[in-house]
């Protein structure tokens, strides 16, 4: 007869192909019963926390639900500051694990509940007679809400036996919301004449636009309005046509493109947060500008906001399309060189101190990389150097997983995710230094996972480079900010991947070489880029301005 756990393991796998982990006392059945009875695929991490991290990267690049497992006590605890991060960015995934017995906590117990509901996770705990119904309801709550969702199965539980494994209903998903109500008609009849009338337009949008595939709809506002386009960190690639796409906005944002935003006459954002980055802390619009927002949030969510709507970004941007039919678009677009205008700075071959000029790196590498990428990237001061760098066609290719939270070291298994769900790509993770050794136990994950179809770059700095720009720069002591230099090129051999110390730009002819070879036989490349912390990342001097 099946258990409590192979009634979750098959209720979950009819949703979910892919589940991440570290096994343990309290998932042993539930992860015996994915392995022998279902179809769903596992992949072993090496700490609990990737699991997490794993689930998440899949689901950011492929908008598939994945599940991560651990143990009770010390290995659920593993799982928290991943799982902050999942909450804080809006990914749906399913964290099951063991808890203590329905007859109370055992001395390594701790209240799991408490410590999920802590960091904003919802638990369900799974009993004999109800855990294929609860484990549907889990996945609806992560799907509904966007966010991860906790499963539990108290330790006397699992291995009991639950009769046959019923029918169980598939999880309900909320339809696209649309603009409803005399207010949200009479709002996008506004925005409508606003863009119609507009000398300067500009549209502006993030993730959400690209959940919800707003791209096509939105690629045709800009054809009708005439407007230059932008999006934020994770929205790139969201417009079909970039000949008139300014990059990114925020901190990551070319000077050039930014102070032409800056002449922007009416703004429409879709489905961006506009955070303090994405907003250049309140500088991104010029006072005169008009500002309109549309998100699925439940009010504007920034104080330069004009007017707003409550709805789906494709629906809002389909309704302006139809009330913009035979427009006569303004010409701005066509006047100015947008080209030039998202142009960064080139770098020099070396930074004063003989170290790699990462401006420089960050070029080169772009020119090496395989077309086919999906850039995963871990947190901390060398963040810039990709989104700025390395172009990608869509948000689904270029994943900040950490920064949500402001959390380092979720780079390696993020490596994991990310090829799990797009096995066909050539994977690159961006990392520091810091959170490099900080999830290292996951390098042999990524370099299992991934093999020929990897890449890994760290940008080594032998420092906390956030923090010795913050904080080192105001006069406070240095040492704690400081890493020994650290050859990861060593620890990429270690465990059977290729590592190559990068000193001079020649030294990444390797990656051009890799690149040629068959993904079948090539190693997992790990390029360790001994880079020069002198060389401070537009963003961070932004922040440093801010907070001077």
């Amino acid at each position: 007869m099946p258990t409590v756990s192979a009634h979750v393991a098959l209720t979950l796998a009819q949703h979910i192909d892919a589940v991440f982990g570290v096994m343990g006392n309290g998932n042993a059945y539930f992860l015996d019963a994915i392995e022998q009875q279902t179809d769903a695929s596992f992949t072993a991490v090496r700490h609990e926390q990737g699991a997490v991290v794993a689930a998440d990267a899949h689901f950011r690049a492929s908008g598939r639900i994945a599940a991560a497992t651990s143990t009770y006590g010390a290995g659920f605890t593993n799982t928290l500051t991943a799982l902050a991060e999942s909450v804080q960015a809006h990914i749906p995934l399913v964290l099951v694990v063991g808890d203590e017995p329905t007859s109370g906590p055992r001395p390594w117990d701790v209240d799991q509940i408490a410590l999920a509901s802590g960091v904003g996770a919802r638990t369900y705990t799974v009993g004999r007679a109800d855990a294929a119904a609860t484990t549907v309801i889990a996945i609806e709550h992560a799907l509904t809400y966007r966010v991860p969702v906790v499963l539990a199965i108290p330790y006397d539980v699992a291995a009991l036996e639950a009769g046959e494994v019923p029918a169980a209903p598939a999880p309900r998903v909320p339809a696209p919301l649309a603009p409803k109500g005399e207010f949200a008609e009479g709002m996008l009849d506004r925005i409508a004449e606003a863009l119609r009338s507009a000398k300067r337009p500009f549209l502006l949008a993030g993730r959400g636009a690209w959940l919800a595939g707003a791209g096509e709809a939105l690629t045709a506002l800009a054809d009708a309005t005439g407007a230059l386009t932008a999006s934020s960190a994770l929205g790139r690639g969201v417009f079909g046509d970039q000949r008139y796409d300014l990059g990114v906005t925020g901190g990551f944002g070319a000077e050039g493109a930014m102070e032409l935003v800056r002449t922007a006459d009416v703004a429409v954002v879709f489905g961006a947060s506009l955070n303090q980055f994405t907003m250049r802390f309140g500088a991104l619009f010029a006072p005169g500008t008009q500002v309109f927002q549309i998100d699925v949030a439940p009010a504007a969510t920034h104080a330069h906001v004009g007017g707003f709507v409550r709805a789906d970004a494709r629906l809002a941007a389909e309704a302006l399309v139809a009330r913009l039919q035979g427009a006569t678009g303004s010409d701005w677009r066509e006047s100015v060189d947008v080209a030039t205008a998202r142009a960064y700075e080139p770098g020099d071959v070396a930074a004063p101190d003989g170290r790699l000029d990462p401006r420089s790196a960050a070029r080169r590498i772009a020119e090496l990389l395989p077309e086919d990428r999906v850039v995963v990237s871990d947190g901390g001061h060398f963040i810039g150097w990709a989104n700025m760098y390395w172009p990608v066609a869509s948000p689904d290719r270029m994943m900040m997983i950490g920064t949500a939270f402001q959390a380092i070291g979720q780079g390696w298994p993020s490596v994991v995710g990310a090829t799990r769900a797009r096995p066909e790509s050539t994977v690159v993770l961006t990392s520091g230094d810091g959170g490099g050794l900080m999830a290292i136990a996951d390098l042999e994950s990524a370099v299992r996972s991934a093999g020929g179809r990897g890449v890994a770059v760290i940008w080594n700095d032998a420092a906390y480079g956030a923090e010795v720009n913050l904080y080192g720069l105001k006069g406070l002591a240095r040492e704690p900010m400081l890493i020994p230099q650290v050859d990861f090129a060593a620890f990429a051999a270690a465990v059977g991947a290729e590592g190559v110390a990068v000193h001079t730009l020649a030294d990444l002819d390797r990656l051009a070489t890799w690149g040629a070879e068959d993904p079948a036989t090539r190693p997992f490349l790990v390029l360790d880029l001994r880079i020069s912390g002198d060389v401070i990342a537009p963003y961070q001097e932004e922040i440093i301005r801010v907070n001077s």
